[in-house]
């Protein structure tokens, strides 16, 4: 066999291996742009509902910058095309590597933003850069006419090599895609309480409810755009990880909207109102120090005595507007790490933002707005303070906007603020 026809068989071989790539990230735009799925849980491709999404996006990675590589190599390959594409597979790579340690991190968690990651979408992000480098790799491929010379061969055994290895791998992405789990679509009234003991994904349409509560005991599941009346919790969420839930609506629970105990979630887009007791919160997450952290993000929460608590656990609150609270609006207490951030705060009494308990916070970018001293109580730390830094704990700020709030910015009991 010649030179150029071991080339143009072992070209296309890969070829393959990266058109099927190129099919997992197509899959993942589809998933995000077309379906309207909830990233990241439904955004994995085909083979991330099997397998590891993070090691199958590195293997496909590292495998296909090592091939290319060898194949520049031992060819002795001057073409400008497979060195671009070499080039940019190569800071590929990188991406992947990170987000791969992210995900070792996080204990096989997102979020993964890699490098770009921070700035970009990640779903768009890495199917522009696996298109850049699969275009310049075949343009490369048809500029030496290795299409030509795979097509010469005389051999059907050589010419089906690369078909058969295409079909194998795309055979495997469709039986990947069918253990996806499976879709409960609710588009009238539930009557619950409604129990998910296993990964599934409730889907509502305008005027879905479930009434009498949500109950998660499973890891992987996603419930969105569902109004939920009713229930000692609205949604309890206990035992769980990767659970999302964007644009639920919670109202008429007897105790918490949202609670979450020794667990993982993300929350997005919600809203939780009128809830039945005086003692009711908003969102509380506690317990779940040891997990990847929980995200709180878009939500609007009136009235409670709590907004957002979390309590020994990770937390990201971002961009939540919480109004008219008779204790604290955000809460991050009892040994928490957390982020609070963008979020708008009004009317709350006693006290706005509070980081306590040896907690430690960044606080930044808040606008807290009219807290007011704390009339049923004759305490020094409940005289409407904006932000404050409670026992041992260390709030670090930045850029918070506070305005009419008479307290300020508080420390009590050995805790430390930084910054301003």
């Amino acid at each position: 066999m010649s030179r150029t026809a071991r080339l143009a068989i072992l070209f296309s071989a890969l070829l393959a291996v990266m058109l099927a790539h190129e099919l997992e990230h197509l899959i993942q735009v589809g998933q995000k742009e077309v379906v309207g799925a909830t990233c990241p849980n439904d955004c994995r491709g085909a083979l991330g509902f099997i397998f590891d999404i993070e090691w199958v996006h590195f293997a496909y990675n590292v495998s296909i910058f090592v091939a290319v590589g060898a194949l520049i190599a031992f060819f002795r390959l001057r073409e400008p095309f497979l060195l671009g594409g070499l080039a940019l597979q190569g800071y590929h790579v990188v991406e992947h590597s990170l987000k791969l340690e992210q995900w070792l991190t996080n204990g096989h968690r997102s979020p993964t933003p890699g490098i770009l990651g921070e700035h970009f979408s990640l779903v768009e992000l890495h199917f522009v850069l696996n298109t850049a480098v699969f275009a310049l790799v075949l343009t490369g491929y048809l500029r030496l006419g290795l299409h030509r010379a795979l097509w010469g061969l005389k051999s059907p055994a050589r010419l089906a090599l690369a078909g058969s290895l295409l079909i194998a791998v795309l055979g495997g992405t469709g039986a990947a895609w069918s253990q996806r789990p499976p879709t409960m679509r609710i588009t009238g009234v539930y009557e619950g309480p409604l129990v998910i003991d296993s990964p599934r994904r409730v889907v509502g349409v305008i005027g879905s409810v479930v009434r009498g509560g949500i109950v998660i005991r499973s890891d992987d599941v996603v419930v969105r755009d569902v109004a939920v009346v009713g229930g000692e919790y609205g949604i309890s969420v206990d035992d769980s990880e990767r659970v999302v839930l964007d644009g639920v609506a919670v109202t008429s629970a007897v105790l918490d909207g949202i609670h979450v105990r020794r667990s993982s979630v993300q929350i997005r887009d919600c809203v939780v109102e009128s809830l039945q007791s005086p003692y009711a919160q908003g969102i509380d997450i506690s317990f779940a120090a040891d997990l990847p952290g929980s995200l709180v993000q878009g939500c609007r929460i009136s009235g409670m005595r709590e907004g957002i608590v979390s309590h020994f656990a990770n937390v990201n609150v971002s961009k939540n507007r919480i109004d008219s609270t008779s204790l604290r609006a955000i809460a991050v207490t009892e040994m928490s790490m957390g982020t609070v951030q963008g979020n708008q705060v009004e009317d709350a009494v006693g006290v706005g933002i509070f980081c306590g308990d040896f907690s430690h916070c960044r606080i930044a970018g808040n606008a807290v707005v009219r807290t007011t001293a704390d009339p049923d109580s004759d305490e020094g730390s409940r005289q409407g303070f904006a932000i404050q830094s409670h026992y041992g704990a260390v709030a670090t700020l930045s850029g918070n906007v506070i305005v009419d709030s008479p307290g300020g910015v508080g420390v009590f009991a050995d805790a430390t603020v930084q910054g301003g």
